[in-house]
């Protein structure tokens, strides 16, 4: 692949060696495989191609667009952190970038770095007018965005041979950007694709000013000062304005949104130089206003919508290839509103934060803020708009990462009963808590030895009959060090258990020591409220690894499934019938029925053995959702399409047949992802439609009967002729006739 990409190739070829390249790395995890093998020769394969067009001149020079175009395609793999970033910056990606946005710039000024600043700026302002190659720019703006996010923290370029052309591009990149928010409500007026490309150049400079890299971070932020000196007030209370324009809370056409993006990232970039500081609350304010307004559904659009470089042009269709979103998520306006109020909190000194919480101290106005941020939270279409609400929500002591599931297994905390570890204070207070969840949320509050001495539960008798005193026999203490106290314990244990807790102001320092301790680096990371770095992944509440064998393992009880030809022998246990180890509190607190079941003093709430009435592997899925609150769907796209009919019949049945344990269990939530499932499962395939509309006919579940029926509609007259449903009774026939009269009527049949 990447000796297609080489110069010796002719064009056609090198762009589909590009194309190719795409392909194989569309995704993080694409990106990782190609560059642990290929990182080098492709860096420079890309680096070259980008460069070609320098090397040519006349019509031969126009002939490479198309190549250099497919080459930035492939470059903005700089979105995903490794080493490869290394290698764009030792093959001198900086130059390159610089000859894009300004052909020639360093022949024509070889001294540049000598010259005064205004007139480096002037230069620079002239130079990007003239460029034949503007349809490059957005993915100049993007790829120099991502190397400056993703730039070493302790490395430094000033003492490198990339200093010269990375301050060029810092200049040229702070220049546009004040040509830009200068234009302001023109850009609503100017063609619809240089309002679009306003956007990267905007863009680059907040993500400059926002690297990890001090240099970076630094140079960006003084060359800006420079630059929009002395017309900076001027723009900012425009940008102001722009927010706080009542038209601009209705539903706009996309240029106009993408004005809003625009204003949005401006705003932000002020706030982040220290010389505009005196407007902090004001556009705290504004920002707050601006958010709380938002309600309308059109508001909520992606930056692919928009930014057209981002849109894949590669042939075919990739349906069952999962694309992720960036990290703007699918409401790239809520993303920066949320990004300008993390920086204009961070950045202000203790007395503007006084005043930016002062205007909240209203109870009706601080609830309805937190609920909003809470509900943003548990998005998961807006990765990076979550941290940002998590950022703000640290300064309501609100600390952590919201789920459901955190909210079913934080009823666990104060529920002794199945409570295996007794956590003992130097001052003798104690805390019985669950091994399981220590384990996999917090580990190093285990100690290192095997806590049952090797003993499991097996289908003995033994077991069964005396559970709680093998429970009481076997709970383990735990002596913790004199330097932890109670109230900090409590709370460590609240986020352990739920995944987020609320802290008063005075035990955040102390609740941040004993978090970092315990390895509990995201909650020391918010304790600090440290503003979250780019495309960081918000941690999920996963108990899965619980089900793992490992170190400690703290199994209590077995999910037995209904017997099967499976042949099965169990590594752990002598029971030969297919069955999972689990563990009661995850059950106690994931299902109301079963919580219900082992409190209820009845024979099954001893037992260690819990007979469940669906097959294998639709026990394996429910098993799935208790320990995550996702139930795991069958394969999607061609995956199905190429599946066998009997397979696809098989998949679909144990949907039904976990809806119907689903609705006997009270699971709300499982039930209606089983609906969901089989009627997108039967979209594709109505030809199985009669047999899941009996299936589900028989075991009472007739919201699935009626959706089944609804899909053998369009085909019952041929299938009423062809004797197809005379396996059903008159009850379901009826059912089918009455979903086909329905569709004939709306059809206007």
């Amino acid at each position: 692949m990447v000796r297609f990409m080489d110069s010796s190739n002719p064009l056609s070829v090198r762009i589909e060696g590009f194309k190719l390249a795409q392909c194989l790395m569309l995704t993080e995890q694409g990106c990782s495989r190609v560059v642990s093998m290929f990182c080098e020769p492709l860096v420079e394969a890309i680096v070259s191609a980008m460069n070609e067009w320098k090397l040519k001149e006349g019509k031969g020079a126009n002939d490479q667009i198309p190549l250099m175009i497919e080459a930035c395609r492939l470059a903005m793999i700089t979105r995903w952190p490794g080493k490869h970033h290394l290698y764009f910056w030792k093959k001198g990606i900086d130059k390159v970038l610089a000859d894009i946005l300004m052909p020639n710039f360093f022949g024509k000024y070889p001294s540049y770095h000598t010259y005064p600043l205004e007139e480096q700026i002037a230069i620079a302002r002239e130079n990007l007018i003239d460029n034949p190659v503007l349809v490059l720019r957005p993915y100049v703006w993007d790829i120099l965005g991502w190397l400056a996010m993703r730039y070493a923290e302790d490395h430094d370029p000033k003492f490198s041979e990339n200093k010269a052309h990375f301050d060029v591009l810092t200049v040229a990149a702070c220049v546009a950007f004040e040509d830009i928010i200068g234009r302001g409500n023109q850009l609503c007026h100017d063609d619809v694709i240089s309002t679009f490309r306003s956007e990267s150049a905007a863009r680059v400079v907040l993500m400059m000013i926002s690297s990890s890299c001090y240099y970076i971070s630094s140079k960006a932020r003084s060359m800006l000062c420079e630059v929009l000196n002395p017309n900076g007030e001027r723009y900012l209370k425009q940008l102001l304005y722009t927010l706080k324009s009542p038209s601009y809370g209705v539903n706009l056409g996309m240029p106009n949104l993408v004005h809003i993006v625009i204003s949005l990232i401006g705003l932000t970039c002020f706030l982040a130089l220290p010389h505009y500081q005196g407007f902090i609350v004001e556009s705290s304010k504004t920002l707050l206003s601006y958010m709380m307004g938002r309600s309308s559904a059109s508001f909520c659009i992606p930056r692919s919508n928009y930014a057209l470089h981002l849109k894949s042009n590669l042939p075919g269709r990739a349906c069952c290839f999962f694309h992720p979103e960036e990290w703007e998520g699918k409401d790239v306006i809520l993303f920066h509103n949320l990004w300008g109020l993390s920086v204009s909190i961070h950045h202000s000194g203790s007395k503007s934060k006084c005043s930016i919480m002062a205007g909240l101290q209203t109870e009706n106005v601080r609830t309805e803020l937190v609920n909003k941020l809470l509900e943003i939270c548990k998005d998961s279409s807006n990765c990076g708009a979550r941290w940002f609400a998590l950022y703000i929500l640290t300064y309501f002591s609100y600390f952590g990462f919201p789920s459901e599931l955190g909210v079913k297994i934080g009823k666990a905390l104060n529920h002794e009963d199945n409570a295996d570890i007794e956590l003992i204070l130097a001052d003798g207070t104690s805390f019985c808590v669950h091994g399981v969840l220590l384990m996999v949320r917090c580990p190093s509050l285990l100690p290192p030895e095997q806590l049952f001495d090797g003993r499991t539960i097996d289908d003995s008798s033994s077991a069964a009959n005396d559970s709680d005193n093998w429970r009481r026999k076997f709970r383990k203490e735990i002596r913790l060090s004199s330097h932890v106290n109670r109230l900090e314990l409590e709370k460590l244990l609240e986020y352990v258990y739920s995944g987020y807790v609320q802290v008063e102001e005075d035990s955040v320092k102390k609740l941040k020591i004993l978090a970092r301790r315990c390895g509990l680096h995201h909650l020391s990371g918010l304790l600090s409220r440290r503003i979250p770095e780019w495309a960081t992944e918000i941690p999920s509440f996963d108990l899965k690894p619980a089900l793992r064998q490992g170190r400690h393992t703290f199994w209590d009880i077995i999910l037995e499934s209904k017997a099967s030809e499976l042949s099965w022998t169990c590594s752990i246990c002598s029971l030969s019938v297919p069955h999972m180890h689990v563990h009661r509190i995850i059950l106690w607190a994931s299902c109301d029925y079963l919580q219900a079941l082992l409190q209820s003093g009845m024979q099954e709430s001893q037992s260690q053995i819990l007979k469940v009435p669906v097959s294998w592997e639709a026990l394996v899925k429910l098993v799935s959702w208790f320990y995550s609150s996702e139930l795991p769907e069958p394969p999607s796209g061609c995956l199905w399409s190429n599946m066998g009919t009997k397979e696809k019949l098989h998949q679909l049945e144990l949907y039904v047949e976990l809806s119907w344990l689903a609705d006997f269990w009270l699971l709300e939530y499982v039930q209606e992802a089983c609906f969901r499932i089989v009627d997108n499962g039967l979209c594709s395939t109505r030809h199985l439609s009669v047999r899941i509309l009996q299936m589900a006919a028989n075991l009472s579940q007739w919201k699935l009967a009626e959706a089944a029926a609804n899909h053998v509609a369009p085909s019952y007259r041929q299938l009423r002729q062809s004797g197809e449903l005379d396996e059903l009774d008159e009850t379901l026939i009826e059912m089918v006739r009455v979903a086909s009269v329905r569709l004939s009527q709306s059809r206007g049949e």
